[in-house]
Order: C-alpha cells, then sequence, then structure tokens
C-alpha cells in the first residue's frame, strides 16, 4: 500500500426532499382538507477517524462524495425518510481544512471521533402546513432546500510518541529496524526513506510508538530535496532523537543544518525536548569518536549518546532516555487533564 497523507475532496451534502400537496379523500367525508406531508431531510457528511488506516490513499482513487437527497413527502401526512448519510473514515491524526488548505475545520485525534462537514437540507413542508381560515385547500409545498458543496484538504499528520530527525543516511531507519518490527528500506545513499514510517518499540517492559521521517537538507523549508512536508508527521511526537552521522566530516555543523530547517518549519518542532546521538558509531577509532563528539557536544550544548544500531552500542540507553521524556509529558498531560 501506498502512502498518501494530503488529499483534495469535493463533497455535498443531499438536498432536502419536497413536500407533498394531498387532499384526504375518503368515502363518507365530505371535507377532507390538506394531508401533504413533509419531504426528508437530505443527508450529511461526516468524517470519522478509525482504527487500521495509516494512509490516506483512498481517497487518490475517489475524490467525490454526495450524500443522498432527502425522499418527497406523501400524502396521509407522511412524512420522507431521511437521505443516507455519507462518512468519509480517515487514520486517526487526520486533520481536515478548507479549499485554502489553512483554515482548519477539525483535528481528528481520537479512534471514533466525529465532525459533520455539510449538513443536508430541509425537507419543504406539504400543503397542510398552508392551511387557513381563508384558506382551506391549499394548493401549494415547498420544495427541500439544497444541500451543502464544498471542498476540502485532508491532511494527516501521524500520531507518536518520539520522532526522527536528521540529515540522509544519518542512520534514522536503520535505528527504527533495529528497535522495532518495522522493515523500512536501507540503503547506503541519500533518501532511501521516501515516505514517514512508524514503528513500537519497547525498553524496559514498557512501549512507545517511534517515527521516522525522510532525512533533511539544508534549504528544506524551501523544498530542496525531499523538503520539509513529512515534518508534520513529527509536530505530535512528545520528544525529538536528532541523529548525525558519525560519518559526517563535521557532525557539529551538520547538527546545525538541520536544527536550522526545524526552526524555519516552526509549528513548536524546535521547543520539544531533544536527544541527541552520535549515530554509526561502529566506523570511528577512539581519536575520531573523542573529536566528533567534542564538535557535536559544542553546537548542541549537550553531552550527545553513542548510538550504534549495527553493534547495539547505545541502542538501550537511547531507547531509555526516550521513554523518560514520554513519561514525563505523559504524566503533565495527565495534571493538565485533571486541573
Amino acid at each position: 500500500m501506498k502512502f498518501l497523507d494530503q488529499a483534495k475532496v469535493y463533497i455535498r451534502s443531499g438536498d432536502g426532499g419536497a413536500g407533498s400537496v394531498s387532499f384526504r379523500r375518503e368515502k363518507f367525508i365530505e371535507f377532507g382538507g390538506p394531508d401533504g406531508g413533509d419531504g426528508g431531510r437530505g443527508g450529511d457528511v461526516w468524517v470519522e477517524a478509525v482504527e487500521g488506516l495509516n494512509t490516506l490513499i483512498d481517497y487518490r482513487y475517489q475524490q467525490h462524495f454526495k450524500a443522498k437527497t432527502g425522499m418527497h413527502g406523501m400524502g396521509r401526512n407522511m412524512t420522507g425518510g431521511k437521505g443516507a448519510d455519507v462518512t468519509l473514515k480517515v487514520p486517526v491524526g487526520t486533520q481536515v481544512y478548507e479549499e485554502d488548505n489553512e483554515t482548519l475545520m477539525c483535528d481528528l485525534t481520537v479512534v471514533g471521533q466525529r465532525y459533520r462537514l455539510a449538513a443536508g437540507g430541509n425537507g419543504g413542508f406539504g400543503n397542510q402546513h398552508f392551511k387557513s381560515s381563508t384558506n382551506r385547500a391549499p394548493r401549494r409545498a415547498n420544495p427541500g432546500l439544497p444541500g451543502e458543496e464544498l471542498t476540502i484538504w485532508l491532511r494527516l499528520k501521524l500520531i507518536a510518541d518520539a520522532g526522527l530527525v536528521g540529515l540522509p543516511n544519518a542512520g534514522k531507519s536503520t535505528f527504527l529496524a533495529t528497535v522495532t518490527a518495522a522493515k523500512p528500506k536501507i540503503a547506503d545513499y541519500p533518501f532511501t526513506t521516501l515516505h514517514p514510517g512508524l514503528g513500537v518499540a519497547r525498553i524496559d517492559a514498557r512501549e512507545f510508538v517511534l517515527a521516522d521521517i525522510p532525512g533533511l537538507i539544508e534549504g528544506a523549508h524551501e523544498g530542496v530535496g525531499i523538503g520539509d512536508r513529512f515534518l508534520g508527521h513529527v509536530e505530535r511526537t512528545r520528544v525529538l532523537l536528532h541523529l548525525v552521522s558519525a560519518r559526517e566530516e563535521s557532525p557539529g555543523k551538520a547538527y546545525k543544518t538541520v536544527r536550522r530547517e526545524l526552526e524555519a518549519y516552526g509549528h513548536g518542532i524546535t521547543d520539544k525536548p531533544q536527544i541527541v546521538a552520535l549515530s554509526q558509531a561502529d566506523t570511528l577509532d577512539a581519536d575520531e569518536r573523542k573529536k566528533k563528539l567534542a564538535s557535536l557536544k559544542r553546537a548542541a550544548g549537550r553531552t550527545p549518546i553513542l548510538l550504534s544500531a549495527a553493534t547495539g552500542e547505545g541502542v538501550q540507553a537511547a531507547l531509555r532516555a526516550l521513554m523518560s521524556e514520554i513519561e514525563a509529558a505523559r504524566e503533565a498531560e495527565g495534571t493538565q487533564v485533571t486541573q
């Protein structure tokens, strides 16, 4: 299944059914009077977050969704039935924007959360509503009101506890494959990862969800390389693991490059707790390790973790550091909820 995190969709709610013009006709009842029923309400268009989805690929193949028109009213004061609703099923973490792709309509972060995007039109009145002392046999009824139509954008932001950031070939996919059951593509060339990946990591009998996104390069916020469009998938994370490859000539410079791109993107990513690690440490000898660790420490302002997914060095320490930050964030969120 291909990964798709943005889709443009046209929706239209159902028109209301028309009211009926009808008169009661029964044997031995001379003045039956009007008995035209009202039209039924048109169907609504809903969006709902469901389990089992992690992409918007369904909306590549169908972009138009229309709810049903309400049933027309009938004689004997019978009101028409409501038109069938249409529900757009999306992954948890989907945001819905108006046609300008800037105005947020709703943010679905919990399974089962629903939002009505377009309400169906009201049904028209039947002729029974127009009876009066001076008009005992009205011969008019209202048509149903038209439904709403609009174009919306669906934008998926994966929900994960921790996110991996770094330059291409910093070892993010290797780390994800080592600590989770995910099977990302791993190769020795830039931009091996073209789509975000998710995995569940376990440490000390506890679990958290880890997200990997394609690498950032200088100018990503201006669209260079793959750009920064996938940074939305780490917006919701509680902590970032910033991997800097030990094969970089200057780890400090590599760290600052990614940090600048995160700052240019904004949306509070740089405010998140961050753990810095010098990855692929198995490629260095003792002297190079000391030199490159010092370079990265100066740039990051903290002591980085020495990490090698290939040999397992530092992997447990990195996972424990991530878990510690995640639990602290969960406790803070729980405190805010109880207040």
